[in-house]
């Protein structure tokens, strides 16, 4: 039997660790397993009557069929429309690429923007698919750190180091996944500036919009003064609670739109025709739904961080959106367990499923060692629950 050789696109890349996490939370639900599942990245509500009825109406209707690759021209006008209500600025359909979901947007702007040799700017944490989507360009990601203590906003002076006459572009996101930072106006104007300065294209995604708690969320493309090259990539699943959906969309010069088009028509034709109904439902019915959600993720976040920074050794942030804590665990490396010494996040992950069957995501897996991702998109009784779980076997460490 021939032994089967991949490419070394297959080999370069991780695998995802969040999807990871949350493919062990559901093998041990199956099992039987009283799991607690603090990883996931998803709302737990269920999306919104009149959305779910749009989706109905198209099926029933017999809207089944292919769209336009770029996406419906009905979607994109309701996009244009949603932007300027929002921000002022005015696109037209052109400059819109809708996809299935905001990753596939992501993906397809580095396959368009970035060859062998070039080098991007990714911050530290990174949301975990970053620096993979560039590898997967046959660019190499350069890796920046950033200031937990401030929303996790960048080192310039390390960034300004770093880059070279190889850099091509910049990724930031704001709200952050994993660390749920909001960055403030000045942060992404200098990064502007700077990407002004030395003819980077700007990646920011955006699919927290919505989620923002403290401050106001900060579009990249409004306070763009230095006419930089931005490419905003934004997506209905976080704030309308459709993950399964898979509708996100770029916006952006045409002329960067039209070959990002190019090749995501060649992959996946265009997004699916009902999510595409449902997507302008979403973004022109009522928005109640938006604020009821933020107020109940509010809610969750402040019990959450309360919680965590009660724990002994632990320094959590307040995160300024998304629904994301981001804790420095830092104190419980080298501890041991059953003569086992726990060195990293990995590990310490591990063991709090293995003994509290509590799942959360390594931040090595996001470029920070030593913290770990907990989720608020859960009940309030799952947090306390959860929490305490892992309250219980921090204590059996020493």
């Amino acid at each position: 039997m021939s032994v089967l050789k991949f490419s070394e696109r297959v080999n370069k890349v991780k695998p995802s660790f969040t999807l990871e996490m949350t493919s062990r939370a559901a093998d041990l639900r199956a099992n039987g397993v009283d799991v607690i599942n603090l990883s996931v990245g998803e709302p737990d509500f269920n999306t919104p009557n009149h959305i779910i009825n749009a989706g109905k109406d198209a099926m029933d209707s017999g809207f089944t069929k292919y769209t336009s690759g770029p996406g419906m021209i009905e979607l994109r006008k309701a996009i244009c429309e949603k932007i300027f209500m929002d921000s002022g600025l005015k696109y037209s359909p052109d400059q819109v690429l809708v996809s299935n979901g905001e990753k596939q947007s992501l993906y397809t702007a580095c396959q368009a923007l970035y060859d062998k040799g070039d080098e991007v700017i990714v911050f530290s944490p990174y949301w975990v698919s970053f620096p993979e989507f560039v590898r997967l360009a046959d660019a190499e990601p350069i890796i920046v750190s950033t200031n937990p203590k401030n929303q996790f906003e960048p080192n310039f002076d390390e960034l300004n180091s770093k880059i070279s006459s190889n850099t091509k572009g910049v990724i930031i996101n704001s709200p952050s996944n994993p660390t749920g930072g909001v960055w403030s106006v000045g942060a992404i104007s200098k990064i502007l500036e700077i990407s002004k300065q030395h003819n980077l294209t700007v990646i920011s995604d955006e699919c927290y919009e919505k989620l923002v708690f403290d401050g106001e969320y900060v579009s990249t493309q409004k306070i763009n003064n230095f006419n930089t090259e931005v490419l905003t990539c934004m997506s209905l699943s976080k704030t309308y609670a459709m993950t399964g959906w898979r509708i996100g969309y770029t916006l952006g010069n045409t002329e960067i739109i039209r070959a990002m088009s190019k090749l995501q028509g060649q992959a996946t034709s265009c997004a699916n025709s009902i999510g595409q109904k449902a997507a302008i439902a979403a973004l022109t019915g009522d928005q109640k739904c938006v604020g009821i959600m933020r107020s109940k993720y509010k809610e969750r976040r402040d019990i959450m961080i309360g919680l965590l920074n009660n724990i002994e050794g632990v320094d959590c942030v307040m995160p300024g959106g998304a629904f994301y804590a981001f804790p420095d665990f830092s104190y419980y490396l080298g501890k041991k367990h059953n003569g086992k010494i726990i060195n990293d996040s990995f590990k310490l992950c591990d063991y709090i499923l293995d003994t509290a069957k509590v799942v959360t995501v390594p931040g090595d897996g996001f470029g920070a060692p030593g913290h770990i991702r907990f989720s608020y998109a859960v009940s309030k009784d799952t947090i306390r629950n959860g929490i305490d779980r892992v309250v219980n076997a921090l204590n059996e460490l020493n």
